[in-house]
């Protein structure tokens, strides 16, 4: 038989057909062959809904070859992903390639393994049209949202924004995090720690239980504690054990990827589907913790074998997802006996991960014996101090995880005492602590509040949050932290002494921060449509979809349903919102005694000075700086941006200006402009500047290798970001590596110039 089998990508119909044998010709659609019209949103509101589908541009030749090869064959089998994308995908081809009059088998597979496939190939269904129907209601009110909202963030709030079920949610959550933060109020108090030597003259420490709220306080404590005994009131010993964390889902390993590895969370995904598409791993998008038998099975035989029985505990684990959809297990290795995968570094690390995490869910507690020990001062106050210690008795799934047992679960250790035994105080600190504001997302941590909710699913996580970066509502950025002061009181030898102990506060890698615009379209949007806006809402919708998919809703009369509501809301938005600035007057200039504003301008935040009045001179603009926002800038501030261009002086008998744009702070010079980097406009002086004009001149001079007349311009040979190219009319053409371009000529440029411009 001609068999033709349809995957969604080209590594994973490589890997398929070695597979499978000389009777099945594997091909590739590239992901989705098909999509909404753009026209009239694609969508059919006066016909329940009904969508208009296109073919992109970049897929027609895909379809064309797919037709041919589709005719030319008995069999045609639909292999695409197992969730309900693929299944999408699935029918689409199956409409495209009209199919109808076709021998067609629907087949999935959660790993790419001889057996899995096989196994597939026996058991074919056909599409199910209830999980299609479910990502067409999903992309049709995600389309309806966004083609709804986004004109009037044009006209309300700025032009090229854009709103969406999921994503606008995502930055309502990075917003109300950073509002949080702002209007945290931080509480002092101060911690009273404690070394301690027992009667054999070993150390002992601990903490003082209960905080001391003020600095008078903290030093009357310490002066309590002068010439006082201390005193082991009990010993508590009692076993404690560590169970192993559950399989990944989509989610927990975009977590863990981050936390260990640095990962953002499309990088964990892209390296995710090349193990999978290699047949390392199961299928990557799933939020089942659930485990085949067959995988069980050999676990506890790498198990036993390399540890011991006592080593082994079978464990079936079931989600926390409000409610798992996607696939029917999780992320694991197709092969229990491969410890290495990968063909980089990237994919051998997160196969490492998968793989110690599948091995570890099915092993056994790591049992500790954990001590308490508590000490009391003699002191008015009876001061109480507990220092805490414990021991590995049986490291279980630490074994594996050695990691884990270095980072959490060192041993502490205690020295030898006894009840009732006297403590000679060493030394005694009371430190000021500030108590923290709440922490700002991660993108892993923003996967986990989205999955909490239940808004989104394992397919959406890392495109959502790919978008709101790339629409410039959010910027991942390290936050520096700034130095402070704090208080510390130090008892020692019966004498207190005062320091000032200086440490970072406040720095935080890789943090999720909303932009101005960001806020301001989260504002707007919160206000005028605060249904949509709303996390149960946004959660409901996804149990809509998840009911389409079982069958037990119509997905026109739930889009229908929703629209009755929705449109409305468009149209009084439309007409009685208000446009949205964020103006706010900070006052007024003591020079000019022109009022001073901060708004949102075309490309960002920025202050202005003066009235926009027909015979007035025209308002002064300048740019919000780096960490300025338009809530918290004040009038001092606003008036050091408007000194900006500054003329510092001259270099071989030409004006110096430094200024800061859209992109940057820069040195105006011979009507050119040169970055600055990341020096300060503000502060620059002349020589500064004039060094790094000296360092343009000489990269310029580098970078020009050799030039040739021809037809009254300049072919010139240069060195740029990328390699050597040839440079003429104003259009570039890269070298090729076997030429080398300190010995190109006139002609090989010509040549280089007619064969590219043929191609």
């Amino acid at each position: 038989m001609n068999n033709l089998v349809i995957v969604e990508s080209p590594a994973k119909a490589s890997t398929i057909e070695k597979i499978l044998g000389k009777d099945f010709k594997v091909v590739s659609s590239y992901g989705h062959v098909r999509d909404l019209e753009k026209k009239n949103m694609g969508i059919d509101l006066e016909d329940s809904f009904t969508p208009k589908y296109t073919i992109a541009n970049d897929k027609k030749k895909v379809i064309q070859t797919l037709v041919k090869e589709s005719k030319k064959s008995d069999i045609v089998w639909l292999a695409t992903d197992e969730d309900r994308e693929g299944e999408a995908i699935a029918w689409h081809l199956y409409e495209v390639l009209d199919l109808k009059n076709k021998n067609v088998n629907r087949i999935v597979f959660h790993e790419i393994t001889s057996s899995a496939i096989n196994t597939a190939i026996q058991n074919p269904r056909d599409i199910d049209i209830n999980l299609v129907n479910a990502q067409q209601a999903r992309r049709i009110l995600d389309r309806i949202v966004g083609f709804k909202l986004s004109p009037i963030l044009w006209k309300k709030v700025k032009g090229g924004l854009s709103a969406g079920r999921v994503q606008s949610v995502a930055v309502r959550l990075i917003v109300e995090k950073e509002k949080s933060i702002i209007n945290f109020q931080s509480k002092k108090s101060f911690q009273i720690s404690a070394n301690f030597l027992t009667p054999k003259s070993e150390n002992l420490n601990a903490i003082m239980l209960g905080e001391v709220d003020s600095k008078k306080s903290a030093y009357e404590l310490l002066s309590s504690l002068i010439n006082v005994k201390f005193k082991i009131k009990s010993i508590e010993t009692k076993p404690s054990a560590s169970a192993p964390s559950a399989p990944f889902t989509t989610s927990s390993l975009q977590q863990v990827a981050s936390s260990r590895l640095g990962f953002s969370v499309s990088r964990t995904m892209s390296v995710a589907q090349k193990l999978y598409e290699s047949g390392h791993i199961t299928y990557m998008r799933t939020d089942s913790t659930n485990l085949s038998k067959e995988s069980i099975a050999s676990m506890k035989k790498y198990i036993i074998d390399s540890f011991g029985d006592q080593y082994f505990k079978q464990r079936h684990y079931s989600t926390k997802a409000k409610v798992a959809q996607e696939a029917h297990e999780a992320i694991r290795p197709t092969k229990t006996e491969n410890l290495n995968c990968g063909n980089d570094e990237s994919e051998k690390k997160l196969y490492r991960l998968i793989w110690e995490r599948s091995i570890c869910s099915q092993m056994s507690e790591a049992i500790f014996d954990k001590t308490t020990v508590s000490i009391i001062a003699s002191n008015k106050h009876k001061s109480h101090f507990q220092s805490k210690g414990q021991l590995i008795k049986f490291d279980g799934y630490l074994k594996v995880q050695k990691d884990m047992a270095s980072l959490n679960n060192q041993d502490k250790i205690l020295p030898h005492i006894s009840d009732s035994d006297e403590l000679e105080s060493k030394i005694i600190i009371g430190k000021e602590k500030h108590s923290k504001p709440p922490s700002r997302f991660t993108e892993a941590s923003l996967v986990k509040k989205l999955e909490e909710l239940g808004i989104g699913r394992p397919s959406t996580y890392a495109p959502t949050i790919s978008t709101i970066q790339k629409r410039e509502y959010v910027i991942k950025e390290n936050i520096e932290g700034v130095k402070k002061d704090y208080v510390q009181f130090i008892l020692e030898n019966n004498v207190i002494n005062e320091n000032i102990v200086t440490e970072l506060s406040g720095s935080e890698k890789k943090k999720l921060i909303p932009t101005e615009i960001g806020k301001l379209t989260n504002d707007f949007l919160v206000e005028n449509f605060h249904t949509i806006l709303e996390y149960n809402f946004t959660a409901t919708v996804e149990n809509q979809f998840d009911d389409v998919a079982r069958g037990k809703k119509e997905w026109k009369d739930m889009i229908k349903t929703f629209y009755k509501t929705f449109e409305p809301t468009v149209l009084e938005a439309e007409k009685n919102s208000s446009k949205v600035t964020g103006q706010r007057e900070l006052g007024v200039d003591p020079t000019t005694n022109k009022k001073v504003y901060v708004r949102l301008g075309k490309f960002g935040p920025i202050v202005q000075r003066g009235e926009l009045e027909e015979g007035q001179e025209k308002p002064k603009y300048a740019s919000l700086r780096k960490g300025q926002t338009i809530e918290s800038i004040n009038l001092d501030e606003a008036l050091v941006l408007f000194s900006l261009p500054r003329k510092l002086g001259q270099f071989q008998n030409q004006d110096v200006l430094v200024s800061e744009g859209r992109y940057g702070p820069y040195v105006k010079y011979k009507g050119g402009f040169i970055s600055l980097g990341d020096r300060d406009p503000f502060s620059i002086d002349l020589a500064a500047c004039i060094d790094v004009i000296k360092d343009k001149i000489e990269f310029e001079k580098q970078k020009i290798i050799n030039s040739f007349p021809h037809q009254d311009q300049l072919i010139e040979v240069c060195n740029g970001k990328y390699g050597p190219y040839v440079k003429f009319a104003k259009k570039n053409y890269k070298i090729p590596k076997d030429l080398d371009a300190k010995k190109i000529t006139k002609q090989d440029c010509l040549n280089l110039i007619e064969k590219t411009s043929k191609k």
